[in-house]
């Protein structure tokens, strides 16, 4: 019996000093990976940055719309960046406004698909350019903002799809509507509210899309916060231009036009 209680003692001894020492190893790690990402840090702050490319996706939102965006930079110097962007993005007007509408079914009145009052063609864009970010003002600690200028140009293939929306019969009956597209022959109806039922849905239109090439450009400020230059956490500023060679119109009651200037 003696030497059963010993062999636990030793078994339970054994156990508490193996769970101690995994602790003290995480801890160990944990504060090593610490060291390692602060003398990177202080690596990079005097000069000997051991990164020569930046990878980073992200969204912006503009003033007319949004814009989704990767990219890869590779280091020239060390306060010069050269990197490629791909961006996808959707203008909008700035007079377009999402609305709903109320129809009697079994006595309830329920709300149909919201839809754009008055919107004729979505207008996409997907972009591809080469720009440089130059260096500003380093990051003083870890704990700085890092900011940088940024110029930037390319290509855009404008993307135009006609906006469809479910159109009811003269009588506004729910159970007779049709999808229809924008066209001067329905002009009246089009912009009926009493009529509309509701938005087509996002996939109607595709087969009928019109490409319409154009150029872009950018210039701005981007602001780093991330505590270590192994990660982009970033805030970025600036004025967005571009020129397609058809006039591109989104309202019905607007003029298409060829050149919009955003903020970003």
């Amino acid at each position: 019996m003696k030497k059963l209680n010993t062999l636990l003692l030793l078994l339970l001894a054994s156990l508490a000093l193996h769970a101690q020492s995994d602790r003290s190893s995480k801890k160990a790690d944990k504060e090593q990976k610490k060291l390692r990402k602060i003398s990177l840090f202080r690596e990079i702050e005097e000069g000997e940055n051991l990164y020569n490319r930046e990878f980073s996706g992200g969204a912006r939102l503009n003033t007319d719309g949004w814009t989704g965006f990767l990219e890869m930079g590779f280091r020239k110097t060390a306060t010069t960046v050269n990197f490629f962007q791909f961006e996808f993005s959707e203008k909008k007007d700035p007079k377009q406004d999402r609305s709903s509408t109320f129809v009697p079914i079994a006595g309830y009145y329920i709300s149909t698909s919201p839809y754009v009052y008055g919107k004729m063609n979505n207008f996409y864009q997907a972009k591809l350019g080469i720009g440089q970010k130059r260096l500003i003002g380093g990051k003083g600690n870890k704990n700085g903002v890092e900011v940088n200028a940024i110029y930037y140009g390319g290509l855009s293939a404008g993307l135009m799809k006609p906006y469809y929306i479910e159109l009811m019969n003269d009588a506004g009956d729910p159970d007779s509507r049709k999808l229809v597209k924008y066209s001067p022959e329905i002009h009246d109806d089009f912009l009926n509210k009493k009529l509309i039922y509701g938005s087509g849905g996002f996939s109607k239109g595709w087969g009928e899309t019109k490409f319409n090439p154009g150029l872009h450009a950018k210039l701005g400020f981007r602001f780093d916060w991330a505590k270590f230059n192994d990660v982009i956490s970033a805030l970025e500023v600036g004025v967005n231009a571009e020129y397609y060679t058809k006039k591109v119109q989104i309202m019905v009651e607007q003029d298409g036009k060829s050149f919009f200037s955003t903020l970003m």
